[in-house]
C-alpha cells in the first residue's frame, strides 16, 4: 500500500508538472519578495525565469511582478532600464503582487510617484483612525465581494495575507474587497493585467488556489 501511494504521489507530481509546462516569467528589478514566488510556483510544479531580459519577458507565456520595497526609487529603476514601457506593451496574462499592484496604477501617495497606469486609479496612504489601527497593515483578512478569473474556486471569506502601507480604493477595476481603516481593493482585474494587494504566495492553500488559477489563464 505504501508503494502504491508513494507512486500515486509521484504521478500526480508529474501531472502538475505536464500541466503546468510553460515559460513563466518572475521580473527581476530593485524589489524584494521575488524568491519567495519563485518557491510557491515550484511547489506547483513550475520553473519560473527570473530576469530583466526584454526579450525572455516578452516571449513568455506569463508574467509575474511582484515585490517589496519603495515606489518612488522603483520606478525610477523601471524608467532607467526601459521597462516601464516594455511592461505596459505586453499582451500576455500580467499578474502584479503587493508593490506590484500598486505600480501597475496610474499614481501613488508614495513619494508622489507616477507609476505605470495599466489601471487609472492612484494609490493612497493609510491613515489611521483610532489608536488600534496600525500601519503597516500586516496580517490575515478576510477576502469579499470576489469576480474575475483569479477567484476560481474561492468563497468570499477566505483569508489571505497582507503587508502594506498603501492601498487601492475600491474601484472598477476591483475584483476582491477586503476592510482595513477602510474598505480597499484586495486585487484588481483589466484584460490582460491581474494584480493582488495580498501576497498569495504567502496565503496558504487560497494563495496556491490564485495561482494555479492565474497559471491556467
Amino acid at each position: 500500500m505504501q508503494t502504491k501511494r508513494k507512486l500515486h504521489d509521484s504521478q500526480a507530481t508529474n501531472i502538475a508538472i505536464v500541466r503546468y509546462k510553460m515559460n513563466v516569467v518572475i521580473i527581476k528589478y530593485n524589489a524584494g519578495n521575488i524568491r519567495s514566488v519563485d518557491f510557491a510556483l515550484k511547489r506547483l510544479g513550475v520553473n519560473a525565469q527570473i530576469t530583466d531580459s526584454a526579450e525572455q519577458i516578452q516571449g513568455a507565456d506569463k508574467v509575474i511582478f511582484p515585490g517589496v520595497g519603495e515606489a518612488g526609487s522603483t520606478m525610477q529603476f523601471l524608467r532607467q532600464t526601459g521597462m516601464d514601457k516594455l511592461l505596459k506593451s505586453l499582451h500576455q496574462p500580467f499578474l502584479g503582487i503587493c508593490l506590484g499592484m500598486q505600480l501597475m496604477c496610474h499614481s501613488s501617495e508614495e513619494g508622489g510617484t507616477d507609476c505605470l497606469g495599466m489601471f487609472d486609479e492612484n494609490v493612497k496612504r493609510f491613515v489611521p483612525q483610532v489608536h488600534a489601527d496600525k500601519v503597516p497593515h500586516m496580517g490575515w483578512n478576510q477576502l469579499e465581494n470576489l469576480k474575475g478569473k483569479l477567484f476560481r474556486d474561492i468563497k468570499a471569506g477566505e483569508f489571505v495575507y497582507f503587508v502594506h502601507s498603501f492601498y487601492v480604493p475600491v474601484c472598477d477595476f476591483t475584483a476582491a474587497s477586503t476592510q482595513y481603516i477602510v474598505p480597499f481593493s484586495a486585487a484588481l482585474e483589466k484584460d490582460n493585467f491581474y494584480a493582488t494587494q495580498f501576497h498569495p504566495e504567502k496565503s496558504g492553500s487560497v494563495g496556491e488556489t490564485i495561482l494555479k488559477n492565474f497559471l491556467e489563464l
